[in-house]
């Protein structure tokens, strides 16, 4: 079997699809509200359908980034430090 054969395209379509998992599966994740590093507040928000909170404790956005994203799990650790 030559290099690129019919099997090729499942390291693709693997990331792909764990990609897409990602995002279903942190489709409710909303960033909470937080205090960024001059201690000013800022409320939470809801991010849209297939995005999730991304960033740090003191910088929150919503993004399609699965390497980015910042449970609430994460968000709420940063509030008790």
């Amino acid at each position: 079997m030559r290099p690129g054969g019919p099997r090729s395209g499942w390291p693709l379509a693997g990331t792909l699809l764990v990609a897409v998992a990602t995002s279903m599966v942190a489709g409710g994740e909303d960033c909470l509200w937080y205090v960024d590093r001059n201690g000013s507040w800022h409320p939470g928000f809801d991010c849209e359908f297939l995005t999730f909170c991304c960033g740090t404790c003191y910088q929150r956005y919503c993004c399609r980034d699965p390497l980015r994203l910042l449970t609430e799990r994460q968000q709420r650790h940063c509030l008790a430090f």
